[in-house]
């Protein structure tokens, strides 16, 4: 690959450039254009950009220097809007360059954000399950100790029930605010966005509609791909958990097959196998060709 730099090139053209200067003094119009070059090429920002835009002005100049005196007005035209395009061209390739750098930094900083709010989730559940854990023990010792009278051991396992209940809540909430904060991260890491999930008794449930499947094929399409990648990635942001990838057999397509075809790309991603297990299931629908169960 030649990685010379696109400056070096005008090397030639810039000798000959300087050679033509004194054949331009008594030239204002192509002094100018010769200032404006020069100026293009002492910024520190403009210098190595539009080099082949540069070069054409260095001729266009070049080639009204040397032009005779009939032709030069045309001449002079010319070498005008090869300047300007060079200094406009140059002008944009530095504009592009600073949108990129800022577009990069703006990812870089939304990802670590998002990546910060996913362990501050992470710690908020972790703390309400060491509360639990330890109401669950105070709540055993009330019991035990009012095993001897009847009214006070249903009164303390009515109010059991109540803390349970509530801290229960509690915690379901947490999970869902790090499976929403994790959701975030995954789709902002692949580039796709996830299918909509809800959450049941066996965990959270991804449903897959049959356009994330070639029609009447098991493989999956472009978009099917994109939707592994992301799911991947979530699974990714919650190392702790496994997904149940289901099949539904439509027509031709087999749901044991989709479900593995799905299992593969998740795998292909960066999941082990191991956190990954196949299922299938009649009887499909376009809406719902494939589940994926999350669970810890």
């Amino acid at each position: 690959m030649n990685t010379t730099r696109p400056w070096l090139r005008l090397a030639p053209l810039l000798l000959a450039f300087a050679c033509l200067q004194a054949l331009a003094a008594d030239l204002p119009e192509v002094q100018a254009l010769n200032d404006r070059i020069r100026a293009l090429d002492a910024s520190p920002d403009l210098r190595e950009m539009a080099a082949y835009e540069r070069m054409q002005a260095l001729r266009a100049v070049q080639v009204a220097t040397e032009a005779k005196r009939r032709d030069r007005d045309n001449a002079l035209y010319v070498a005008q809007r090869r300047v300007e395009i060079a200094e406009t061209a140059a002008r944009g390739d530095l504009a592009r360059r600073q949108a990129n750098a800022l577009d990069q930094d703006r990812t870089a900083l939304l990802l670590e954000a998002s990546r910060r709010d996913a362990d501050r989730a992470r710690q908020e559940s972790e703390r309400l399950r060491v509360q639990a854990q330890i109401q669950a023990e105070e709540a055993e010792q009330l019991r035990l100790a009012a095993e001897a009278e009847a009214q006070a051991r249903t009164d303390a396992e009515a109010a059991l029930s109540s803390a349970a209940g509530q801290q229960t809540a509690k915690i379901s909430a947490a999970r869902q605010r790090d499976a929403k904060l994790a959701r975030q991260e995954a789709e902002l890491v692949s580039g796709a966005k996830l299918p909509a999930s809800k959450f049941e008794t066996r965990g959270e449930v991804f449903t897959l509609g049959s356009a994330l499947y070639q029609s009447g094929k098991t493989a999956l399409t472009a978009d099917g791909k994109s939707t592994a990648s992301a799911l991947a990635a979530y699974l990714d942001a919650t190392p702790k958990a496994k997904a149940r990838i289901v099949g539904f057999s439509e027509g031709d397509a087999d749901g044991k097959r989709r479900a593995e075809q799905l299992r593969d790309a998740i795998a292909a991603a960066g999941v082990p196998k191991s956190r990954l297990t196949v299922a299938a299931q009649p009887k499909g629908t376009k809406a719902k060709a494939a589940e994926v169960v999350i669970s810890e």
